[in-house]
């Protein structure tokens, strides 16, 4: 079993057909674990289009809904500039992801993460293995950001404009010399 941490409804239209190729469907289980998502609206859109995408494109998935602003700011602090606070981040959701996978008795785990081209894919894929070494499962990397995705799939979803914390928001609007 491979269990998917999944950051947005966009990211898991794209791994999800990539993983499907290689692997049943029925050996996939999701996971969304983002308390890195701020505002509480970003959060709740986001969730939504994922519970929307769900629906359309159905796959076992557990889905934390409780908004992480107090955890997530606790673990950031006071590494609030890239890449450090990237590191802090991936980290918590890669950890958690694997726990979650240990639990369940998954062989391994991978995330959504890895069809982004905004993310540091180096640095996912090194916390993504030290979280993977700590729970005892394994991590799998795919470099995901060409691959396909369903148009119909995705149709009028909720698209975000920014990585999802507060500081990634700022630097999406304001640039980077907003958070100096």
């Amino acid at each position: 079993m491979l269990l998917l941490h999944i950051c947005c409804a966009h990211c898991l239209a794209k791994t999800l057909n990539a993983w499907r190729a290689e692997i049943n469907s029925s050996a996939i289980a999701g996971f969304f674990f983002n308390p890195n998502i701020h505002p509480l609206q970003e959060f709740r859109k986001r969730l939504r289009a994922l519970e929307i995408y769900l629906e359309r494109d159905p796959l076992n998935a557990e889905l934390e809904a409780s908004y992480g602003l107090s955890s997530f700011c606790r673990a950031i602090h006071p590494n609030y500039l890239r890449p450090e606070r990237c590191r802090i981040c991936y980290r918590l959701r890669l950890m958690r992801t694997a726990q979650r996978a240990a639990e369940m008795g998954c062989d391994a785990f991978t995330t959504t993460m890895v069809a982004s081209c905004h993310q540091d894919h180096a640095l996912l894929r090194a916390e993504g293995e030290a979280a993977a070494n700590t729970a005892g499962v394994g991590f799998v990397y795919r470099d995901l950001r060409d691959a396909a995705v369903d148009a119909k799939l995705t149709r009028s979803l909720y698209r975000q404009q920014y990585c999802g914390c507060v500081f990634s928001e700022a630097e999406r609007y304001a640039g980077e010399q907003a958070l100096r």
